[in-house]
């Protein structure tokens, strides 16, 4: 089975699971999770830990995992009213639509939270699991995501440079993405690497907001897996530079990305070039 098959069967063992009286708490915290997605972030993670030790990946799974919940916690939290207001994720109703804003809100809360008990409990020393715990926390809160989607939210309707909207997008994407590459590189030990992977990780990060920016305009809801036409009022890379210009920007940024692969030792260049070739040149589909 690959090893991404194996990650969904873990996932799907270590779902949320609640003694309560709740009518649907419990399907509410298992219900985005199970919906899929691409698990890009678990993917990249496990992607190092393949490069340099396979034995390694069962013990990943549960990093790789906690990246997931986190991950899963900041999508159902941006699709809430009082951010996007989105109605559909991964091609379901989003869960302020299934149930109500306050479900919503406190099942990303708790998936939040869940993250870092998964990691806690992740079969590595202390020491490793102090340096993931403090990676996924601190890209995905206050330094990082959080500091992105805060910006987002409070300059929506107001004209941003082409600087800022990159250090937006470098906190609210691109870190954790980062982070996911980081913590694969800490968890088989290669510490220089890890700080080679996370520069290599933001510049993969805003490059998927801007493919984001590009299929938002060329995309239909039904082909994206969430509403699309969506970013007319704020501060995305086509609204500043226009399409043709922003797939300019794709496209560089899409061949930095490759060359700074050529870099990596050859299991490691092997494992990412399998795994993003498609990504990258998404815009161009």
């Amino acid at each position: 089975m690959a090893a991404m098959e194996q990650f969904e069967q873990f996932l799907k063992r270590h779902l949320p699971e609640i003694e309560s009286f709740h009518p649907h708490y419990e399907t509410a915290l298992q219900s985005m999770l199970l919906a899929g997605g691409k698990r890009f972030r678990p993917a990249l993670l496990l992607s190092v830990v393949r490069a340099y030790n396979t034995l390694l990946v069962p013990n990943a799974y549960h990093a790789a995992y906690a990246v997931e919940l986190l991950h899963t916690y900041s999508l159902i939290h941006d699709d809430l009213p009082v951010m996007d207001n989105a109605g559909l994720r991964r091609g379901q109703p989003t869960l302020h639509v299934q149930y109500n804003d306050v479900t919503a809100v406190l099942v990303g809360d708790a998936l939040n939270t869940y993250a870092f008990e998964v990691l806690s409990q992740a079969p590595f020393s202390d020491r490793i699991r102090v340096k993931l715990i403090r990676e996924l926390a601190h890209n995905g809160g206050l330094h990082g995501m959080v500091l992105g989607q805060i910006m987002d939210c409070h300059f929506e309707n107001q004209p941003l440079s082409l600087k800022e909207i990159k250090l937006l997008h470098i906190n609210k994407t691109g870190k954790l993405i980062a982070a996911s590459l980081k913590m694969g590189a800490i968890i088989v030990g290669e510490e220089i690497l890890a700080e080679a992977l996370y520069e290599f990780g933001v510049k993969l990060g805003l490059l998927f907001q801007v493919q984001d920016d590009i299929l938002d305009v060329t995309q239909s809801t039904q082909e994206a897996g969430k509403p699309t036409n969506n970013d007319s009022d704020k501060n995305s890379f086509v609204t500043l530079l226009g399409l043709r210009e922003a797939l300019h920007k794709a496209d560089t940024l899409a061949a930095e990305l490759f060359k700074m692969m050529q870099t990596f030792e050859a299991p490691l260049q092997q494992e990412l070039d399998g795994l993003l070739t498609h990504y990258i040149n998404r815009h161009k589909d």
